[in-house]
């Protein structure tokens, strides 16, 4: 009698332990806690990954500072949207993937053991690259800016804010032969876009030196291409400053938090082609992420040295501690399992 109820305690404790996972909670402006969640199961045309980490990205300050249209506590796992990992289980009429495949994923609540995607949002991660971290989104998403930017050999282009981004273009422009003039705030920065191949380095400290400098590197010619990464007001009016007539300006921050006042009369009175690169269709983020897999795959795209943090889910408070003070050596963080 004592084993029969032995068993059947174990038996309870597996399926409790099978129905549940941990994940992280915004529970309240700048407070995460982890908490024990129910495991999601994918419906039909959905895949469920086991997580084996995801990228924290800049866009989840916002809802983790805490803005008055937001409310908490936020969905478990929500915003994270870079993982990646193994999948586990698949929904009905799933026939692209299988379970054991390692992808990366375009999904949303990704700070956690375990995440649902749709079928037709995952790329499979070919052998070459196992083990290595793979946040798709952000990847993807420089493939998709890059592409959208029309560099080309010969061309002088100009990127303004060298973080994970902004390192990945410097590395994307040097393999398609322009010349680079990467600008950011940070030393440190400036050190790494110059480990990327830049050819010049510029500290973003005054407009008008800029400026100076800029048009001394180009002859009074300014740039083919400048690249705004920063995501800031005066960046995006320097960043016009920067491009030669008939040139493009192509806006990669992430500029969601508010209106921005631009000069406009610079821009018409130079025909700028102003492009913002900002993809919101899935199907193109996904075009991306094949496009980075390939590229990292064959050596163009080299993420692994700017993956500069890892935290575990237990240490994600800490995480977004770091990704807002963004001390020196502060690149990309990832949180794994």
């Amino acid at each position: 009698m004592q084993e029969t109820l032995l068993s059947q305690k174990k038996s309870a404790a597996n399926t409790l332990a099978v129905d549940i996972m941990q994940a992280a909670v915004i529970t309240a402006p700048k407070t995460i806690e982890v908490q024990e969640v129910k495991l999601p199961e994918p419906q039909a045309g959905q895949v469920r990954l086991k997580l084996e980490g995801c990228g924290l990205c800049a866009s989840s300050i916002p809802v983790w500072e805490g803005r008055e249209w937001f409310s908490y506590p936020v969905e478990a796992g929500n915003p994270g949207h870079e993982g990646w990992g193994i999948v586990d289980a698949v929904g009905e009429g799933v026939d692209n993937v299988a379970v054991g495949d390692r992808v990366a994923a375009l999904s949303y609540k990704s700070y956690a053991a375990y995440d649902l995607a749709d079928a037709d949002k995952v790329v499979k991660l070919p052998a070459a690259l196992a083990g290595k971290p793979f946040p798709g989104e952000p990847l993807g998403c420089a493939m998709n800016i890059f592409k959208r930017s029309d560099i080309a050999a010969g061309q002088t282009v100009a990127i303004l804010g060298i973080g994970f981004l902004g390192a990945l273009l410097v590395q994307l422009a040097k393999h398609a032969g322009a010349r680079v003039i990467a600008i950011s705030k940070r030393e440190f920065s400036l050190e790494m876009a110059k480990e990327c191949g830049a050819d010049e380095l510029i500290l973003m400290d005054d407009h008008y030196k800029i400026i100076q400098k800029v048009s001394e590197l180009t002859n009074g010619t300014f740039c083919d291409r400048v690249v705004e990464c920063t995501g800031k007001e005066w960046p995006l009016n320097l960043s016009g400053e920067l491009t030669r007539e008939r040139g493009k300006l192509i806006i990669a921050g992430f500029h969601q938090d508010g209106m921005r006042q631009v000069n406009i009369q610079l821009w018409n009175w130079r025909g700028l082609d102003v492009i913002n690169a900002h993809e919101r269709d899935p199907q193109e983020y996904i075009k991306g992420i094949q496009a980075a897999v390939e590229a990292v795959e064959n050596g163009v795209l080299k993420p692994e040295p700017l993956y500069t943090h890892s935290f575990t889910l237990e240490e994600i408070n800490e995480a977004f501690n770091s990704l807002t003070s963004r001390t020196d050596g502060f690149v990309k963080a990832l949180i794994t399992f």
